[in-house]
C-alpha cells in the first residue's frame, strides 16, 4: 500500500506541501511544551505522590484548550485523571479518537542518567527525559495535529489522554463505560507504540498479552545458623533458584506447558540487528528457536523481574526461611490471559524443589491485540506514513503489552484501530536515558496530521460515531 494505492483516498500534492510546512513551523514550540510537559514527574506507580499526576493532567488539558479543543479532566473513583478533549469537524464527517497517556514510569536511579530525568535534554538529533517519548510525545503529537489545523479538522477529533496506563490503567473499563458516548469514534489513534527503525514507519498489527504474579517459597519457620543445619536443611533462596530455573529449557525456551505461540517471518530481523540493538554481551547467547520475529511478538516469554532476599551487604550466614519473586510472562497475542495464569501457576507449584511451600498470589492479567490490516483507515494510515516518510511503512509486532486495546477494541467494536507511536530501537522506554528522536517525531506529527486530512477525503461514506 502506497500514497498512489486507489484505495487510499487521493491527497493534492500542494496540500501535502502545506502540511509539511505547518508542522516545521510549528515543531520549535511543540518541543518546548513537550519539554514542559515532561517535567512534571508524573509517575502514577502506587508509591509514588500522586500530585504531579494530577498536574500533568491539568497541563494536558490546557495544551488541548489551546489547540482548540473544549475539554474535561475526568476520573473514576481513586484512579488518576485523564483528560478527554473534542474538536468538531465539518457535519457528517468521521470521528477519530486520539489516544496517549500522560503518566510515566518510575526513573530509577538519577545515577543512570546521563543527565537529570525530569530536566529534558536535547544532545543532537535526541531529547532525553523520563516521559519524552512514552507517552508525552504521543500527547504532543497529537497537540501538534490539532494546532495543524487551526481548530477546523477536516475531521471529528476526540483526544483521550490517560493517566494511569503506568499502573495498569485499572480505572479505564469505568472511564470508557461512564463516558462511552463520549469517546464513540469510526477510527481510533493509538500512539503508544514505535517505528520499525528511524526512517521507516511501521503500523502496529499484533501486541503480546501479559501475565503477573509474585511467587513465595518457604523452606522454614525461622532463619537458621547456615553452618549449624547447612546441608540437611534447604534455605528459601537456593529453592527459589532451582524453581525458577525450571521456567525454561536449556535453550531459553519457556517450558511452561499450555501456551501457544505462532510463527511471525513477514519482517526480516538478524542476529546482528538483535544484538546491535538489545546490548546483549559478547558471548552471551540468544534465547529460544525460530525466527527472531516470532520470539519476539508471537512466542511467549518469560522474565524473572524482581527478588526480595536479603541484600549482598546487609547478608548473615544464615538459611533464609522465605524468598519472593516476581515472575512476568509475555504470551502470545490470541492466548487467553486467564488460561495462561493458570499454565503458570500449576507449573510453579508442581515444580517446588525438596517439597519447599509454593504460594502464588498477586497476578495481574492483560489480553494480547491483533488488529485488522484491512480497511478504508487502514489505507489511509498507510497512505499517511508514505507522505511523511517517503517510505512504505511495515507491519509489525511489538514484544510488549498494552492490554487496554483490547477494552477499546470490546467498548467500540465498530472503529478500527490503528498502532501507531513515536518510539524507535533506541528510544529506551522504561529505562534510563529513554529519549525520542526528534526528526522521526516530526514525522510522526506531520504522519498524523496527513492521516486526519485523508480520512476527511473519505468522507462520511467511512463513518457512522460523528
Amino acid at each position: 500500500m502506497n500514497a498512489d494505492d486507489p484505495t487510499a483516498p487521493a491527497l493534492d500534492p500542494q496540500r501535502l506541501a502545506d502540511l509539511r510546512r505547518r508542522v516545521a513551523d510549528l515543531l520549535p514550540d511543540v518541543l518546548t511544551d513537550l519539554a514542559d510537559l515532561a517535567r512534571i514527574p508524573s509517575v502514577s506507580a502506587p508509591s509514588f505522590d500522586p500530585a504531579p499526576v494530577a498536574a500533568s493532567a491539568e497541563r494536558v488539558a490546557e495544551l488541548l484548550a489551546g489547540a482548540g479543543a473544549n475539554v474535561q479532566v475526568v476520573r473514576a473513583g481513586d484512579g488518576h485523571p485523564a483528560v478527554i478533549g473534542r474538536v468538531d469537524g465539518p457535519p457528517g464527517s468521521p470521528t477519530v479518537l486520539l489516544y496517549a497517556h500522560h503518566d510515566v514510569q518510575p526513573p530509577g536511579s538519577d545515577d543512570d542518567w546521563d543527565s537529570p530525568p525530569f530536566e529534558p535534554t536535547r544532545r543532537g538529533d535526541r531529547f532525553f527525559g523520563r516521559g519524552v517519548a512514552d507517552d508525552k510525545a504521543g500527547v504532543m503529537a497529537h497537540v501538534a495535529a490539532l494546532r495543524v489545523f487551526e481548530g477546523r479538522p477536516p475531521v471529528n477529533v476526540i483526544v483521550f489522554v490517560e493517566g494511569e496506563e503506568e499502573a495498569g490503567s485499572r480505572s479505564l473499563p469505568a472511564l470508557l463505560a461512564e463516558h462511552h458516548d463520549a469517546l464513540a469514534c469510526d477510527a481510533l489513534v493509538i500512539a503508544d507504540s514505535g517505528n520499525w527503525d528511524i526512517g521507516t514507519p511501521a503500523l502496529t498489527t499484533t501486541l503480546r498479552g501479559n501475565v503477573r504474579v509474585e511467587v513465595t517459597v518457604r523452606t522454614l519457620d525461622h532463619g537458621l545458623h547456615s553452618g549449624m543445619f547447612g546441608g540437611v536443611v534447604p534455605d528459601a533462596i537456593t529453592a527459589m533458584c532451582r524453581l525458577l530455573a525450571t521456567l525454561h529449557d536449556e535453550r531459553g525456551e519457556v517450558a511452561v506447558a499450555g501456551l501457544t505461540a505462532r510463527d511471525d517471518t513477514a519482517v526480516d530481523y538478524d542476529e546482528a540487528r538483535v544484538r546491535a540493538e538489545s546490548g546483549v554481551l559478547e558471548g552471551v547467547d540468544l534465547l529460544g528457536s525460530g525466527s527472531y520475529t516470532s520470539r519476539l511478538w508471537t512466542k511467549p516469554a518469560l522474565t524473572v523481574i524482581g527478588i526480595d532476599a536479603p541484600s549482598v551487604d546487609q547478608a548473615a550466614n544464615l538459611l533464609t526461611p522465605s524468598c519472593r519473586a516476581k515472575v512476568s510472562m509475555r504470551i502470545a497475542p490470541d492466548q487467553d490471559p486467564q488460561a495462561a495464569l493458570a499454565a503458570l501457576t500449576e507449573h510453579l507449584q508442581t515444580n517446588a524443589p525438596w517439597g519447599a511451600q509454593v504460594e502464588v498470589g498477586g497476578p495481574d492479567v492483560g489480553s494480547g491485540v491483533t488488529t485488522t490490516t484491512d480497511g478504508p483507515y487502514v489505507a489511509a494510515a498507510r497512505a499517511a506514513f508514505a507522505d511523511a516518510w517517503q517510505r512504505q511503512p511495515v507491519d509489525m509486532g511489538i514484544g510488549g503489552s498494552i492490554p487496554f486495546i483490547a477494552q477499546f477494541a470490546e467498548a467500540f467494536p465498530q472503529a478500527t484501530i490503528l498502532v501507531t507511536g513515536v518510539e524507535d530501537p533506541d528510544t529506551r522506554a522504561h529505562g534510563a536515558n529513554e529519549s525520542l528522536h526528534v526528526p522521526e517525531f516530526e514525522r510522526v506529527a506531520l504522519a498524523e496530521a496527513v492521516l486526519l486530512e485523508r480520512i476527511g477525503e473519505l468522507g462520511s461514506n467511512a463513518g457512522t460515531a460523528s
